[in-house]
């Protein structure tokens, strides 16, 4: 078209090509007032199942909301009752039972702050509920007889078990109804008087006899086979043992050894881990326990 063409265009060309232009920006505006919204949408949908898991959570830590006012609780535990302190992440599908060492039967001591923080701090780490019951008095070993303690000689471990492993019991299924739902795994874990204990337990099998069947075991800082062999184990269903000892910790160094050879002879999956310490609990023994029972 030439220029005299062009020129002769009437008002009403012009008015068409302005309307077209008109209605494909309308369109593209459209589309990017419809792209707008769907994000929004998305990102209001993203908010709101954020906002419904963290209600989820948080009211999972409100029903484990247990609180029994006891001496026995250092902060950062509750008291499930007067005799026991338990954490619970929230969505723990596993509990772990930790048995103390000898404490001494005062409000506050240096034994009882070390096994309870650590059992705190490494089960709020691994995601598992903990409880740490305290033992029983008046079974303790020379100097310190009076102090909380549990059964470690043949006669005492025959006469106590059923009774304490029947009080776990009680325990488990009182934090499992606070939070709703069951645990899927069970752990039991112990160091120095309560590692032994629990080596007797782990050897004998009281605790699945008795009804409270166990994924794995963690024996730190104690333990000894006290006297079992391999053959303890004969027709049992493996489970997880991890043994963890101080190398500086001359007098349950041997008896640790011993006991995860046991284990071993029985071919029970077994990790026995050494570290740079005294003796008494530690994080790293329950961080390494926690991995090593996962790992199955």
């Amino acid at each position: 078209m030439d220029e005299a063409a062009l020129r002769s265009c009437d008002d009403s060309g012009v008015r068409a090509v302005v309307i077209v232009a008109i209605a494909v920006v309308g369109c593209r505006s459209g589309e990017a007032t419809s792209v707008k919204a769907s994000a929004s949408a998305d990102a209001s949908a993203d908010a709101s199942a954020d906002a419904d898991a963290s209600a989820d959570a948080d009211a999972e830590a409100t029903v484990v909301g247990v609180d029994v006012a006891t001496d026995w609780c250092i902060e950062g535990m509750k008291g499930l009752d007067e005799d026991c302190c338990y954490v619970a992440p929230p969505g723990a599908t596993g509990l772990l039972v930790y048995l103390h060492g000898i404490v001494p039967p005062v409000k506050d001591s240096v034994q009882k702050q070390t096994v309870q923080r650590a059992v705190s701090n490494a089960a709020m780490r691994a995601g598992v509920a903990a409880i740490v019951p305290r033992g029983r008095r008046g079974i303790g070993p020379t100097g310190a007889h009076d102090w909380w303690a549990w059964p470690t000689s043949p006669d005492a471990h025959a006469r106590m078990v059923k009774e304490i492993v029947a009080r776990w019991t009680v325990l488990k299924k009182k934090l499992e109804d606070a939070r709703g739902r069951a645990f899927e795994k069970t752990y039991l874990a112990g160091s120095s008087n309560g590692a032994y204990f629990l080596s007797a337990i782990a050897l004998r099998g009281d605790a699945d006899e008795l009804g409270f069947p166990i994924d794995g075991y963690g024996a730190m800082s104690g333990g000894a086979p006290g006297g079992r062999g391999g053959d303890a184990l004969a027709g049992r269903a493996s489970r997880r043992v991890y043994v963890g000892y101080g190398a500086y910790d001359a007098e349950t160094k041997p008896g640790a050894l011993a006991l995860g050879a046991v284990f071993e002879r029985a071919h029970w999956p077994v990790r026995v881990a050494e570290h740079p310490f005294g003796h008494g609990a530690n994080e790293v023994y329950l961080d390494e326990a926690f991995a090593f029972w996962a790992a199955h």
